[in-house]
């Protein structure tokens, strides 16, 4: 996993580290199961402060996204990624739009609606 930092982003440090790590859950780059590096070293790799990249390990923690483990560090939880979950629903509500006779663009129009 790659994190970089961008001193030029107007986010806090932790912020786009943990928009980073959500981005690879979603995406599948990180897999349920799998450990992330020790906050100690993934902020020495990045050169930043450890507790900054404990700040987002934790946020992602009350997301549901990581488990925090004492000694064994942080781990992708087993729950399905939060696009892969959109993802299965997208595809339910197109196949019931596609059942009552909705064409593609009214399907579109109507997700635009709600936005």
């Amino acid at each position: 996993m790659l994190i970089r930092i961008d001193p030029a982003d107007p986010r806090p440090l932790y912020e786009q580290i943990e928009l980073q790590v959500r981005s690879a859950i979603g995406d599948g780059s990180l897999r349920p199961g799998e450990r992330l590096p020790p906050a100690r070293e993934l902020a020495q790799d990045i050169g930043v402060n450890a507790h900054t990249v404990l700040k987002a390990y934790g946020s992602l923690r009350d997301a549901g996204l990581l488990e925090l483990r004492p000694r064994r560090g942080a781990v992708v939880t087993s729950a399905a990624p939060p696009r892969q979950q959109l993802a299965t629903l997208a595809r339910g509500l197109i196949q019931l739009a596609r059942e009552h006779g909705l064409s593609p663009a009214e399907i579109v129009d109507l997700v635009e609606g709600e936005l």
